[in-house]
């Protein structure tokens, strides 16, 4: 991304928070064939999680580890968060530039290959973690065998993030009375409304408001 050194978000609380409510990943690997794509939830090892490590949890369908290269190299995996349109008519008379306000992080590691069995547990909690929302959630242990046979198709993998370039992009670089417009333009019904990102801006400017004493 863009070295832009006022929206980097540095806090890893705020990262982790960032990947738990936004678990479709991008991963994006550069192999001996070009580029390769591919999106896939990933899970939060949250045991493994603490202070400055980040350790994720995912897998890909068969044969995506192999177009991958999976184990063989860094790979890059992208947390896309709230984002959207900020239009300059929120802005103070005579500011006509328009951005795109987001949160967004980018992680890289080298991805380690999980064994049949630790693929199929990490599969059941990435069911259980989403189906626990669910009024009657349903899981991998109704029906072992079957979850068995369908987890052979998929390749388990650990991501220990080794380096981390993450943006909080949130109108930082405006007036308090702007962001406040902006914020209640994301909160309305108008064409770029969005609840999600105007939530991540009051984040922002909650947890940079001065002490009160």
């Amino acid at each position: 991304m863009r070295h832009t050194p006022h929206y980097l978000l540095h806090d890893r609380d705020e990262i982790r928070r960032l990947i738990r409510e936004n678990p479709w990943a991008t991963i994006v690997s550069n192999t001996a064939r070009g580029l390769v794509a591919s999106h896939y939830p990933v899970l939060l090892d949250e045991p493994a999680s603490t202070g400055d490590d980040i350790v994720l949890l995912s897998h890909v369908g068969r044969p995506d580890e192999q177009l991958h290269e999976l184990g063989q190299h860094e790979v890059l995996v992208i947390i896309q968060g709230p984002h959207g349109y900020i239009s300059p008519s929120w802005y103070d008379e005579g500011d006509i530039i328009p951005t795109w306000n987001h949160v967004t992080a980018h992680l890289y590691a080298t991805p380690e290959l999980l064994a049949d069995d630790e693929n199929l547990r990490v599969l059941g909690e990435l069911t259980d973690h989403f189906e626990a929302a669910i009024v009657n959630p349903r899981g991998l242990h109704l029906d072992p065998q079957y979850s068995a046979r369908v987890a052979r198709g998929t390749v388990g993998v650990r991501l220990r993030i080794a380096r981390v370039d993450a943006r909080a992009k949130l109108s930082q670089n405006k007036p308090a009375h702007v962001i406040d417009r902006i914020v209640a333009e994301l909160e309305g019904d108008g064409p770029y409304a969005h609840p999600g990102l105007a939530t991540e801006m009051r984040r922002n400017v909650t947890s940079h408001e001065p002490p009160h004493h």
